[in-house]
Protein backbone atom coordinates (compact mmCIF):
# COMPACT_ATOMS: atom_id res chain seq x y z
CA UNK A 1 0.00 0.00 0.00
CA UNK A 2 1.19 3.78 -0.18
CA UNK A 3 3.41 5.10 2.47
CA UNK A 4 3.68 8.45 3.38
CA UNK A 5 7.24 10.25 3.66
CA UNK A 6 8.02 12.95 6.02
CA UNK A 7 10.30 15.88 6.18
CA UNK A 8 10.85 18.15 8.69
CA UNK A 9 12.35 21.50 6.93
CA UNK A 10 14.69 24.02 8.91
CA UNK A 11 12.26 26.23 10.03
CA UNK A 12 10.47 23.02 11.86
CA UNK A 13 8.18 23.03 9.35
CA UNK A 14 6.42 18.95 9.24
CA UNK A 15 5.91 18.29 5.16
CA UNK A 16 3.84 15.22 4.70
CA UNK A 17 3.56 13.77 1.36
CA UNK A 18 1.40 10.69 0.15
CA UNK A 19 2.48 9.37 -3.80
CA UNK A 20 -0.66 8.20 -5.38
CA UNK A 21 0.60 8.49 -8.90
CA UNK A 22 -2.61 7.30 -10.60
CA UNK A 23 -4.79 9.81 -9.21
CA UNK A 24 -5.74 13.02 -11.79
CA UNK A 25 -6.22 15.15 -8.39
CA UNK A 26 -4.20 16.44 -5.58
CA UNK A 27 -4.51 18.01 -2.56
CA UNK A 28 -2.83 20.81 -0.58
CA UNK A 29 -3.27 21.37 3.19
CA UNK A 30 -1.80 23.31 5.72
CA UNK A 31 -2.61 21.95 9.17
CA UNK A 32 -2.78 24.45 12.67
CA UNK A 33 -2.88 23.27 15.79
CA UNK A 34 -4.84 25.93 16.70
CA UNK A 35 -9.10 25.65 17.74
CA UNK A 36 -11.48 26.46 20.30
CA UNK A 37 -9.59 24.39 22.82
CA UNK A 38 -6.16 26.65 22.75
CA UNK A 39 -8.69 29.70 23.97
CA UNK A 40 -9.93 31.27 27.20
CA UNK A 41 -13.16 32.90 27.93
CA UNK A 42 -11.68 36.27 26.79
CA UNK A 43 -10.26 34.98 23.64
CA UNK A 44 -13.03 32.19 22.91
CA UNK A 45 -13.98 32.69 18.73
CA UNK A 46 -10.71 33.98 18.25
CA UNK A 47 -8.90 31.06 16.55
CA UNK A 48 -11.89 30.87 14.02
CA UNK A 49 -12.12 34.52 13.55
CA UNK A 50 -8.20 34.81 12.37
CA UNK A 51 -8.82 31.61 10.16
CA UNK A 52 -11.89 34.21 8.24
CA UNK A 53 -9.04 37.31 8.16
CA UNK A 54 -6.43 35.15 6.51
CA UNK A 55 -9.05 35.35 3.34
CA UNK A 56 -8.21 39.11 3.17
CA UNK A 57 -5.18 38.74 0.84
CA UNK A 58 -1.36 38.79 0.93
CA UNK A 59 1.35 41.20 -0.43
CA UNK A 60 1.14 39.89 -3.90
CA UNK A 61 -2.33 39.24 -3.73
CA UNK A 62 -3.53 42.08 -1.71
CA UNK A 63 -7.22 41.44 -1.12
CA UNK A 64 -9.86 38.89 -0.90
CA UNK A 65 -11.30 39.07 -4.21
CA UNK A 66 -7.53 38.59 -6.14
CA UNK A 67 -6.49 35.91 -3.78
CA UNK A 68 -9.83 33.92 -4.38
CA UNK A 69 -9.40 34.20 -8.36
CA UNK A 70 -5.91 33.54 -8.00
CA UNK A 71 -6.31 30.59 -5.94
CA UNK A 72 -9.17 29.89 -8.72
CA UNK A 73 -7.19 30.40 -11.89
CA UNK A 74 -5.00 27.64 -10.32
CA UNK A 75 -8.32 25.64 -10.55
CA UNK A 76 -8.74 25.67 -6.65
CA UNK A 77 -11.20 26.76 -3.95
CA UNK A 78 -9.96 27.61 -0.78
CA UNK A 79 -11.61 25.70 1.46
CA UNK A 80 -11.03 26.41 5.38
CA UNK A 81 -11.76 25.18 8.90
CA UNK A 82 -11.35 26.07 12.49
CA UNK A 83 -12.14 23.02 14.70
CA UNK A 84 -12.12 22.22 18.22
CA UNK A 85 -8.32 21.15 18.29
CA UNK A 86 -6.78 21.93 14.92
CA UNK A 87 -7.87 24.15 11.74
CA UNK A 88 -7.37 23.95 8.31
CA UNK A 89 -6.80 25.36 4.97
CA UNK A 90 -7.25 23.03 1.56
CA UNK A 91 -6.83 23.49 -2.00
CA UNK A 92 -7.84 20.58 -4.08
CA UNK A 93 -6.65 20.84 -7.89
CA UNK A 94 -5.02 19.46 -10.99
CA UNK A 95 -1.59 18.00 -10.64
CA UNK A 96 0.03 20.30 -12.76
CA UNK A 97 -0.76 23.27 -10.35
CA UNK A 98 0.30 22.21 -7.52
CA UNK A 99 3.57 24.10 -7.20
CA UNK A 100 1.20 27.46 -7.74
CA UNK A 101 -1.30 25.70 -4.68
CA UNK A 102 1.94 25.85 -2.54
CA UNK A 103 3.35 29.28 -3.26
CA UNK A 104 -0.11 30.63 -2.76
CA UNK A 105 -0.48 28.90 0.66
CA UNK A 106 3.14 30.05 1.38
CA UNK A 107 1.87 33.49 0.65
CA UNK A 108 -0.86 33.02 2.77
CA UNK A 109 1.04 32.47 5.96
CA UNK A 110 3.84 34.12 5.54
CA UNK A 111 2.39 37.64 4.29
CA UNK A 112 -0.67 37.88 5.28
CA UNK A 113 -2.40 41.24 5.30
CA UNK A 114 -5.45 41.01 8.07
CA UNK A 115 -7.23 44.18 5.89
CA UNK A 116 -10.97 44.67 6.31
CA UNK A 117 -11.69 43.55 9.83
CA UNK A 118 -14.80 45.40 10.21
CA UNK A 119 -16.08 43.61 6.70
CA UNK A 120 -15.44 40.37 8.07
CA UNK A 121 -16.53 40.99 11.69
CA UNK A 122 -20.11 41.63 9.92
CA UNK A 123 -19.58 38.32 8.17
CA UNK A 124 -18.57 36.38 11.38
CA UNK A 125 -21.36 38.01 13.25
CA UNK A 126 -23.97 36.75 10.37
CA UNK A 127 -22.38 33.30 10.40
CA UNK A 128 -23.06 33.07 14.55
CA UNK A 129 -26.08 34.35 14.41
CA UNK A 130 -27.17 31.22 12.44
CA UNK A 131 -27.07 29.11 15.86
CA UNK A 132 -28.78 31.82 17.62
CA UNK A 133 -32.77 32.23 18.20
CA UNK A 134 -34.27 35.82 18.36
CA UNK A 135 -33.57 35.87 22.10
CA UNK A 136 -29.76 35.80 21.61
CA UNK A 137 -30.20 31.99 23.03
CA UNK A 138 -27.26 28.60 21.62
CA UNK A 139 -29.94 26.34 19.80
CA UNK A 140 -26.57 24.50 18.26
CA UNK A 141 -27.38 21.11 19.74
CA UNK A 142 -23.49 20.44 19.12
CA UNK A 143 -22.52 23.03 21.39
CA UNK A 144 -24.64 22.56 24.10
CA UNK A 145 -23.72 19.12 24.95
CA UNK A 146 -20.48 19.47 24.53
CA UNK A 147 -21.00 22.77 26.75
CA UNK A 148 -22.77 20.18 29.36
CA UNK A 149 -20.51 17.77 29.42
CA UNK A 150 -17.33 20.01 29.48
CA UNK A 151 -18.71 23.28 31.01
CA UNK A 152 -15.69 24.78 32.81
CA UNK A 153 -13.11 23.59 29.79
CA UNK A 154 -12.06 24.97 26.27
CA UNK A 155 -13.56 22.09 24.57
CA UNK A 156 -17.07 23.21 25.75
CA UNK A 157 -16.42 26.65 24.36
CA UNK A 158 -18.26 27.20 20.87
CA UNK A 159 -15.84 27.00 17.91
CA UNK A 160 -17.55 30.40 16.30
CA UNK A 161 -17.36 32.36 20.17
CA UNK A 162 -19.70 34.56 21.08
CA UNK A 163 -21.09 37.69 19.31
CA UNK A 164 -19.64 40.32 22.26
CA UNK A 165 -16.06 38.88 21.80
CA UNK A 166 -16.46 39.22 18.06
CA UNK A 167 -16.90 42.46 18.74
CA UNK A 168 -14.48 43.30 20.70
CA UNK A 169 -11.55 41.90 19.10
CA UNK A 170 -8.92 44.12 17.09
CA UNK A 171 -6.28 44.08 14.37
CA UNK A 172 -3.59 43.59 17.39
CA UNK A 173 -5.69 40.58 18.81
CA UNK A 174 -5.39 38.46 15.44
CA UNK A 175 -1.94 39.62 14.60
CA UNK A 176 -0.91 38.17 18.06
CA UNK A 177 -3.09 35.08 17.92
CA UNK A 178 -1.24 34.20 14.39
CA UNK A 179 1.88 35.19 15.89
CA UNK A 180 1.42 32.77 18.67
CA UNK A 181 -0.47 29.82 16.68
CA UNK A 182 1.26 29.76 13.20
CA UNK A 183 4.46 29.12 13.42
CA UNK A 184 6.31 26.54 11.49
CA UNK A 185 6.69 23.88 14.09
CA UNK A 186 2.96 24.45 15.19
CA UNK A 187 1.96 23.21 11.43
CA UNK A 188 2.01 20.53 9.07
CA UNK A 189 2.21 20.73 5.19
CA UNK A 190 0.65 18.12 3.35
CA UNK A 191 0.66 16.72 -0.31
CA UNK A 192 -1.59 14.42 -1.65
CA UNK A 193 -2.13 12.90 -4.83
CA UNK A 194 0.32 12.86 -8.21
CA UNK A 195 3.06 14.39 -6.64
CA UNK A 196 6.66 13.18 -5.66
CA UNK A 197 8.37 13.78 -2.69
CA UNK A 198 11.20 15.85 -3.95
CA UNK A 199 9.23 18.34 -5.54
CA UNK A 200 7.21 18.77 -3.10
CA UNK A 201 10.38 19.28 -0.83
CA UNK A 202 11.54 22.05 -2.93
CA UNK A 203 8.03 24.08 -3.06
CA UNK A 204 8.05 23.74 0.76
CA UNK A 205 11.26 25.83 1.34
CA UNK A 206 10.91 27.94 -1.37
CA UNK A 207 7.32 29.10 -0.62
CA UNK A 208 7.33 28.47 3.42
CA UNK A 209 11.07 30.01 4.39
CA UNK A 210 9.49 33.04 5.82
CA UNK A 211 7.33 31.57 8.71
CA UNK A 212 9.08 31.89 12.34
CA UNK A 213 9.69 28.64 13.69
CA UNK A 214 6.99 30.04 16.38
CA UNK A 215 6.62 27.28 19.46
CA UNK A 216 4.51 24.32 19.71
CA UNK A 217 0.65 24.45 20.87
CA UNK A 218 0.23 22.69 23.95
CA UNK A 219 -3.35 21.12 25.28
CA UNK A 220 -4.83 21.06 29.09
CA UNK A 221 -6.63 17.84 29.46
CA UNK A 222 -10.01 18.37 30.67
CA UNK A 223 -11.26 17.29 34.28
CA UNK A 224 -13.28 14.61 34.44
CA UNK A 225 -15.10 14.51 37.90
CA UNK A 226 -18.81 14.03 36.15
CA UNK A 227 -20.74 11.67 38.43
CA UNK A 228 -24.34 11.53 36.72
CA UNK A 229 -25.77 11.95 32.95
CA UNK A 230 -26.67 15.68 32.10
CA UNK A 231 -29.34 17.27 30.41
CA UNK A 232 -29.50 20.60 28.61
CA UNK A 233 -32.69 21.70 26.64
CA UNK A 234 -33.30 24.65 25.03
CA UNK A 235 -36.60 25.89 24.05
CA UNK A 236 -36.70 26.38 20.28
CA UNK A 237 -39.77 26.95 17.66
CA UNK A 238 -38.49 24.92 15.38
CA UNK A 239 -41.00 22.18 13.34
CA UNK A 240 -39.03 19.41 15.51
CA UNK A 241 -36.81 18.83 18.39
CA UNK A 242 -33.33 17.66 17.79
CA UNK A 243 -31.45 15.70 20.17
CA UNK A 244 -28.26 14.98 20.60
CA UNK A 245 -26.59 11.40 23.26
CA UNK A 246 -22.84 12.07 23.84
CA UNK A 247 -20.10 10.68 25.75
CA UNK A 248 -16.81 11.19 26.68
CA UNK A 249 -14.96 9.22 24.37
CA UNK A 250 -11.26 7.75 23.94
CA UNK A 251 -8.64 9.25 21.96
CA UNK A 252 -7.43 7.16 19.46
CA UNK A 253 -3.79 6.30 20.89
CA UNK A 254 -5.97 4.63 23.28
CA UNK A 255 -5.64 0.81 23.18
CA UNK A 256 -9.73 0.62 23.53
CA UNK A 257 -10.33 3.07 20.33
CA UNK A 258 -10.19 0.13 17.16
CA UNK A 259 -13.34 -1.52 19.24
CA UNK A 260 -15.03 1.96 19.96
CA UNK A 261 -14.84 2.12 16.24
CA UNK A 262 -16.15 -1.46 15.26
CA UNK A 263 -19.10 -0.50 17.91
CA UNK A 264 -19.63 3.16 16.16
CA UNK A 265 -20.05 1.29 12.97
CA UNK A 266 -22.62 -1.04 14.37
CA UNK A 267 -24.52 1.25 15.58
CA UNK A 268 -24.42 3.55 12.58
CA UNK A 269 -23.25 2.19 9.10
CA UNK A 270 -25.80 1.69 6.54
CA UNK A 271 -29.33 1.59 6.34
CA UNK A 272 -29.73 -1.96 7.78
CA UNK A 273 -27.51 -1.17 10.90
CA UNK A 274 -29.21 -0.63 14.50
CA UNK A 275 -29.74 2.79 14.64
CA UNK A 276 -31.71 3.82 11.25
CA UNK A 277 -33.19 0.46 11.28
CA UNK A 278 -34.49 0.09 14.94
CA UNK A 279 -35.38 4.29 15.24
CA UNK A 280 -36.29 4.60 11.68
CA UNK A 281 -37.37 1.66 9.65
CA UNK A 282 -39.49 -0.06 12.82
CA UNK A 283 -40.80 3.02 14.51
CA UNK A 284 -40.84 5.67 12.21
CA UNK A 285 -39.58 7.97 14.69
CA UNK A 286 -37.07 10.39 12.42
CA UNK A 287 -36.30 10.53 8.83
CA UNK A 288 -32.41 10.59 9.45
CA UNK A 289 -30.34 9.69 12.32
CA UNK A 290 -26.19 9.16 13.01
CA UNK A 291 -23.26 8.17 14.92
CA UNK A 292 -20.08 9.64 15.08
CA UNK A 293 -16.72 9.67 16.67
CA UNK A 294 -14.48 12.79 17.55
CA UNK A 295 -11.00 12.15 18.84
CA UNK A 296 -8.76 14.81 20.14
CA UNK A 297 -5.30 13.34 21.54
CA UNK A 298 -6.40 13.20 25.75
CA UNK A 299 -10.14 12.38 25.04
CA UNK A 300 -12.68 12.27 22.54
CA UNK A 301 -16.52 12.42 21.83
CA UNK A 302 -18.96 9.73 21.18
CA UNK A 303 -22.06 11.18 19.72
CA UNK A 304 -25.65 9.91 18.35
CA UNK A 305 -27.97 12.76 16.64
CA UNK A 306 -31.60 12.39 15.61
CA UNK A 307 -34.57 14.52 15.10
CA UNK A 308 -38.04 14.45 15.76
CA UNK A 309 -41.90 15.67 16.22
CA UNK A 310 -41.88 17.27 19.58
CA UNK A 311 -44.11 14.82 21.02
CA UNK A 312 -41.64 12.40 19.85
CA UNK A 313 -38.53 13.79 21.27
CA UNK A 314 -38.83 11.36 24.73
CA UNK A 315 -39.72 8.46 22.57
CA UNK A 316 -36.72 8.76 20.45
CA UNK A 317 -34.39 9.65 23.42
CA UNK A 318 -35.88 6.41 24.74
CA UNK A 319 -34.81 4.16 21.85
CA UNK A 320 -31.37 5.56 21.21
CA UNK A 321 -30.75 4.78 24.99
CA UNK A 322 -32.14 1.02 24.63
CA UNK A 323 -29.56 0.80 21.61
CA UNK A 324 -26.89 2.04 23.65
CA UNK A 325 -27.96 -0.23 26.75
CA UNK A 326 -27.73 -3.34 24.43
CA UNK A 327 -24.05 -2.72 23.58
CA UNK A 328 -23.44 -2.65 27.11
CA UNK A 329 -25.11 -5.93 28.26
CA UNK A 330 -24.64 -8.20 25.22
CA UNK A 331 -21.71 -8.92 22.64
CA UNK A 332 -21.83 -7.94 18.81
CA UNK A 333 -22.97 -11.83 17.02
CA UNK A 334 -19.63 -12.60 15.12
CA UNK A 335 -21.53 -12.61 11.82
CA UNK A 336 -22.83 -8.81 12.51
CA UNK A 337 -19.21 -7.71 13.29
CA UNK A 338 -17.72 -9.28 10.24
CA UNK A 339 -19.75 -7.73 8.04
CA UNK A 340 -18.91 -4.03 10.12
CA UNK A 341 -15.28 -5.07 9.80
CA UNK A 342 -15.84 -5.75 6.05
CA UNK A 343 -17.25 -2.52 5.28
CA UNK A 344 -14.77 -1.10 7.45
CA UNK A 345 -11.86 -2.38 5.19
CA UNK A 346 -13.05 -1.45 2.61
CA UNK A 347 -13.84 2.02 3.14
CA UNK A 348 -9.91 2.22 4.41
CA UNK A 349 -9.02 0.78 0.84
CA UNK A 350 -10.88 3.26 -0.74
CA UNK A 351 -9.26 6.13 0.73
CA UNK A 352 -6.12 5.49 -1.48
CA UNK A 353 -8.27 6.79 -4.45
CA UNK A 354 -9.43 10.35 -2.47
CA UNK A 355 -6.22 12.59 -1.99
CA UNK A 356 -8.26 14.35 0.69
CA UNK A 357 -9.09 11.53 2.53
CA UNK A 358 -5.45 10.33 2.19
CA UNK A 359 -4.21 13.98 3.35
CA UNK A 360 -6.36 13.79 6.67
CA UNK A 361 -5.24 10.30 7.35
CA UNK A 362 -1.91 11.31 7.56
CA UNK A 363 -1.10 14.57 7.34
CA UNK A 364 -3.82 16.05 10.11
CA UNK A 365 -2.97 12.77 12.31
CA UNK A 366 0.33 14.58 12.47
CA UNK A 367 -0.29 17.40 14.31
CA UNK A 368 0.16 14.93 16.56
CA UNK A 369 0.40 11.62 16.65
CA UNK A 370 2.15 9.39 13.31
CA UNK A 371 -1.11 8.06 11.79
CA UNK A 372 -1.00 4.19 11.53
CA UNK A 373 -0.49 2.67 8.40
CA UNK A 374 -3.02 0.61 6.48
CA UNK A 375 -1.66 -3.15 7.70
CA UNK A 376 -1.94 -1.96 11.20
CA UNK A 377 -5.04 -0.61 11.00
CA UNK A 378 -6.40 -3.70 9.09
CA UNK A 379 -4.47 -6.61 11.74
CA UNK A 380 -5.61 -4.06 14.77
CA UNK A 381 -9.67 -4.47 13.48
CA UNK A 382 -8.91 -8.17 12.61
CA UNK A 383 -7.65 -8.81 15.80
CA UNK A 384 -11.29 -7.29 17.94
CA UNK A 385 -13.61 -10.02 19.50
CA UNK A 386 -16.82 -9.47 20.23
CA UNK A 387 -15.76 -9.60 24.01
CA UNK A 388 -13.53 -6.11 23.31
CA UNK A 389 -16.44 -4.64 21.87
CA UNK A 390 -18.85 -5.26 24.78
CA UNK A 391 -15.99 -4.42 27.20
CA UNK A 392 -15.34 -0.82 25.43
CA UNK A 393 -18.81 0.08 25.37
CA UNK A 394 -19.40 -0.97 29.21
CA UNK A 395 -16.32 1.16 30.02
CA UNK A 396 -17.49 4.06 27.18
CA UNK A 397 -21.34 4.71 27.26
CA UNK A 398 -21.48 4.97 30.99
CA UNK A 399 -24.19 7.50 32.55
CA UNK A 400 -21.05 9.53 34.24
CA UNK A 401 -19.70 9.82 30.68
CA UNK A 402 -23.35 11.27 29.05
CA UNK A 403 -24.42 14.44 28.54
CA UNK A 404 -27.61 14.54 26.57
CA UNK A 405 -29.12 18.39 24.93
CA UNK A 406 -32.05 18.53 23.25
CA UNK A 407 -33.44 21.80 21.17
CA UNK A 408 -37.41 22.14 20.26
CA UNK A 409 -40.76 22.71 21.97
CA UNK A 410 -41.65 19.83 24.68
CA UNK A 411 -43.75 20.20 26.68
CA UNK A 412 -43.33 19.91 30.60
CA UNK A 413 -44.59 16.63 30.49
CA UNK A 414 -42.22 15.77 27.79
CA UNK A 415 -39.48 17.49 29.66
CA UNK A 416 -39.92 15.33 32.75
CA UNK A 417 -40.18 11.96 30.69
CA UNK A 418 -36.61 12.90 28.85
CA UNK A 419 -35.24 13.71 32.73
CA UNK A 420 -36.48 10.95 33.96
CA UNK A 421 -34.87 8.70 30.92
CA UNK A 422 -31.59 9.82 31.66
CA UNK A 423 -32.04 9.62 35.32
CA UNK A 424 -33.00 5.56 34.53
CA UNK A 425 -30.14 5.08 32.07
CA UNK A 426 -27.45 2.89 33.90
Amino acid sequence: MYTPRKTILENGLTLVTIELPHLHRATVVVYARVGSRYESPATSGLSHFTEHMLFRGTRRHPDAFRLSDAIERAGGTLYAETGIDHSLYQLSLHPDMVEEAVTLLGDVFSEPRFTELEVERRIVLEEILETLDQHGRETNVDTLARRALFPAHPLGYAITGSPGNVRRFRLGDVRRHFQRFYGASNLVLCLSGAIRHRQAVAWARRSFRRLPRGSRADTTPPPDGQSKALLSYVRSPASQTAVQVLFRGLPETHPDWTPLVLLCRTLDDGLSARLHHRICDQLGLAYHTSASLEPFVDTGLFEVNAQAAHHNAPALLREILELLREFRERPIPDQELGKVKDRYRWDLEASFDDPDAMAGWFGGSELFVPAPSFDKKIREVSAVSPADVLRTAKGVLRPDRLAVACVGEMTRAAQSRVRRLIDEYR
